[in-house]
């Protein structure tokens, strides 16, 4: 028997996790399968990689060590497939990417007109989302890319890389709204008015009660809600300026607004076809696109 990377993905994912159950359930396998891969990877390594005295498994000092070499790892034979997928003949019938209303770039009109002209059979599917809600479409296999403003920390099974374009979110309310006409706002100016928030379905931290608080899981209804003038919003600059229709004034407040840098995700247990990985080159390299001819 040798290493898999069928072994590396669960030994990573489990020390995630902290437990084979979890792992065996985001993984699609049973957690027996689980349990037998993690112990036939600690034969072939010759070290114990969880402890497992207690209820959850614990990575052992050796887990640790080697958990690193194990991501090192996950990630190169991530790349070589992507790369692979670019030089492979097949091209995938369909592709759906989650792009959150963050993203704003001046290059998606030419890649987009590039990706047309390079894969004309492609089916593409758009999907908008925001936050954990693109993460979780990118983990179930509904989206093979998805745009998210930045997380900072992400599962381990998601790749992820920086897009060279950011956005701006500002703080807005319909112009008859009474902050409208205040400058120099501070946070108590704020609070005492109700908020109009993003809260995704996957979010596994909801807002506390106690503020007034209108919630959507887009900014786009939260966009609609602030046309309405029953509160105000963070909502992307691009977004209030072309679908706000004039209505929606942007808030005088210290610190606003403010850049969102944004990141591309892909899963690392299944790799993009050839659109995917040519789409994903695409988006995260500053480089010259022509829009016909590809």
């Amino acid at each position: 028997m040798s290493i898999t990377i069928e072994m590396l993905s669960a030994f990573s994912c489990a020390a995630e996790l902290g437990s084979f159950s979890a792992t065996a359930r985001r993984l699609g396998k049973s957690q027996s399968t689980i349990s037998e891969t993690i112990a036939n990877l600690e034969i072939e390594l010759g070290s114990a990689l969880f402890s497992r005295e207690g209820r959850s498994p614990v990575l052992t000092e050796a887990g640790q060590q080697l958990l690193r070499h194990a991501r090192q790892v996950l990630s190169a034979n991530d790349a070589m497939r992507r790369h692979a997928s670019l030089l492979a003949d097949g091209v995938e019938a369909r592709l759906t990417w989650a792009l959150s209303d963050t993203y704003q770039s001046d290059r998606l009109q030419k890649i987009m007109m590039a990706l047309e002209a390079r894969f004309p059979d492609l089916e593409l599917e758009c999907l908008v989302a925001e936050s954990d809600d693109v993460t979780e479409l990118v983990q179930t296999g509904r989206a093979q890319l998805g745009i998210v403003a930045s997380q900072g920390v992400y599962p381990t099974d998601i790749g992820h890389v920086s897009l060279p374009d950011s956005g701006q979110i500002g703080l807005f309310a319909s112009r008859r709204h009474p902050l409208a006409q205040m400058r120099g706002l501070r946070e108590e100016d704020l609070a005492a008015h109700r908020e109009l928030r993003l809260n995704t379905y996957a979010s596994a931290h909801p807002p506390a009660f106690g503020r007034r608080r209108w919630l959507a899981p887009s900014y786009l209804m939260l966009l609609e809600m602030a046309r309405m003038d029953v509160g105000w919003a963070e909502l992307p600059i691009w977004q209030a300026e072309i679908c706000g229709g004039g209505e929606l004034c942007q808030l005088d407040v210290a610190g606003w607004p403010r850049q969102v840098p944004t990141d591309l995700i892909w899963l690392h247990r299944k790799p993009l076809g050839k659109a995917g990985a040519w789409l994903l080159h695409a988006l995260s390299e500053s480089m010259d696109l022509p829009a016909a001819g590809v």
